[in-house]
């Protein structure tokens, strides 16, 4: 069996969650200072993407943060690009940690229109998707936000988030598409019952061969979703806290059927710089803890 196809049983069946540890160049400093590292550690950008892979390297080399209870992690190409333990990230997380290896692709948020932001063009994907495939990448990781209930600007979210996700799964990778909806959009609910109706258009669009994975805010509506993690094409469907606490959005994730966490933030809520070994280990193998029992619905 190929790496490929071990990477997919896991991701489709195995227990626990999938840990986000790709934030990019705009929303570190913002994920250093919650971990308690101030900007004056840092003079440049170079600098400052040393300081956040010491926190992911710490947070991956844990004993507490094995594929036991981790699915997969997603990467920033900056994190993809270093080596954990003298080899590259990947190849860490696969060959010793037995973690799935996803890569953000995403260049960021286009300006708000029609109350969404689409992503911004990406010229150099296909570059990128050729440098993850060398580094034994499995998946991908794509993000727009959806502010308001707009019919059109939805529309146009989903439509953008599957053109190139079929681009991806045409390169060997399957894609998580992660059209989010702001937790504070006004008419979430409605929001998320527009994006559900397109979701499943698309899905149902697809090809026999055409696996891709879901990445959604925890929804107004419990169980919203459950559905869709019954498709075809669906290899499994992760949620993101969006700002949620760890508390609150293992509350929502619990009364999701067959959601699993993808959280960022909430996985790492608690974590600083400052605590001892013992003390950082102890807190995330309690956060991963608390989220595998969430995701175990």
């Amino acid at each position: 069996m190929s790496n490929f196809d071990k990477q997919l049983a896991k991701v489709r069946t195995a227990p626990g969650f999938i840990a986000a540890l790709d934030q990019s160049g705009g929303s570190t400093p913002k994920a250093l200072g919650l971990y308690g590292v101030s900007a004056d550690a840092w003079t440049s950008d170079d600098e400052m993407f040393d300081v956040v892979h010491q926190m992911r390297t710490r947070i991956m080399t844990s004993p507490a943060f094995t594929g036991e209870r981790i699915l997969g992690a997603i990467l920033f190409e900056n994190t993809m690009d270093r080596e954990v333990e003298g080899q590259p990230t990947a190849s860490y997380l696969w060959n010793i940690k037995n973690i799935v290896p996803f890569l953000k692709v995403d260049a960021g948020l286009a300006a708000e229109e029609r109350g969404v932001q689409l992503m911004k063009p990406m010229p150099g994907l296909a570059k990128l998707l050729g440098k993850a495939k060398s580094n034994g990448i499995f998946g991908t990781k794509m993000r727009s936000v959806i502010k308001q209930a707009n019919p059109g600007g939805i529309e146009a979210i989903v439509k953008q988030q599957f053109d190139i996700g079929k681009q991806i799964v045409a390169a060997g990778f399957v894609p998580i598409i992660e059209p989010e909806v702001d937790i504070h959009c006004p008419d979430k609910a409605e929001a998320e019952s527009i994006l559900h109706r397109h979701l499943k258009q698309h899905l149902d669009a697809l090809a026999g061969s055409q696996l891709v994975m879901l990445k959604l805010t925890l929804p107004e509506k419990a169980g919203l979703y459950t559905d869709l993690t019954k498709h075809a094409n669906i290899v499994r469907v992760v949620a993101l806290s969006g700002g949620y606490s760890r508390e609150e959005a293992n509350n929502r994730l619990a009364n999701n059927p067959r959601m699993v966490a993808s959280f960022s933030r909430a996985l790492s809520e608690g974590l600083t710089a400052q605590q001892s070994d013992a003390e950082f280990n102890a807190m995330l193998d309690e956060s991963i803890d608390a989220i595998c029992a969430a995701s175990a619905n």
